[in-house]
């Protein structure tokens, strides 16, 4: 993999990672619960987010902000 391809791979993880975290932010998740949330990316470039263990209810209020309908 070259380096270009690693760094873009990158920045798409930290971007979801952020994105992530504000979300939870947003739902008055305490920082210390998603504060081991990890951006990495793979020895192909792939991006991924690491966010290891979560406690059920931050669970429970992900699963439920994901169920609220949308905005028009």
């Amino acid at each position: 993999m070259d380096m270009q391809t690693w760094r873009n791979g990158r920045e798409q993880a930290v971007n979801a990672a952020e994105a992530i975290r504000a979300a939870l932010a947003t739902l008055g998740v305490p920082e210390s619960t998603w504060s081991g949330i990890r951006p990495t990316v793979t020895h192909n470039g792939h991006p991924y987010v690491h966010m290891g263990m979560l406690p059920a209810q931050a669970v429970e209020q992900i699963a439920e902000a994901l169920r609220l309908p949308s905005a028009p």
